[in-house]
């Protein structure tokens, strides 16, 4: 049977393989931060599946690309790139018509834009250096993927 301790707050799931003991607590290991090339169980390198051919019938095969599971530096670089292009959608285009027809982009438009770049930026380079899932959800409280 297993329950819940009221006093026992779960480690949050982002950053944390999480399992509940029989005492109802929480036992959490850390995800891993970096990106790490995949191996068989004979130490072999693993590559992507693509569909192919074996014998003339349609399989799946190894392409040349690597087998990469993304570490959590991976998926929070990539939020903070998805969140950045949906911020600057909505101002997108003033860059096109820019680039189009060369009418020039408001400066507070231009300024809101390099300002949301500027902290893209920062924040990518902030989460590349860092060396524990801690510091990790610093930079990202309030955050999630």
């Amino acid at each position: 049977m297993s329950f819940t301790r009221q006093d026992e707050i779960r480690p949050d799931d982002q950053y944390y393989w999480v399992t509940q003991n029989e005492d109802g607590s929480y036992t959490g290991v850390p995800k891993a931060l970096e990106d790490k090339e995949e191996s068989d169980q004979d130490g072999n390198p693993m590559y992507v599946k693509v569909l192919g051919t074996v014998d003339g019938k349609p399989a799946m095969v190894d392409s040349t690309e690597r087998l990469i599971t993304k570490g959590l530096k991976s998926q929070w670089i990539a939020k903070v790139n998805h969140n950045t292009n949906m911020t600057l959608i909505p101002t997108d285009w003033y860059v096109i018509r820019k680039v189009e027809r060369n009418v020039d982009i408001p400066a507070d438009v231009a300024t809101y834009r390099a300002n949301v770049i500027a902290w893209c930026t920062a924040t990518k380079a902030s989460i590349t250096a860092v060396t524990t899932v801690e510091q990790l959800k610093e930079i990202n409280l309030g955050v999630s993927i």
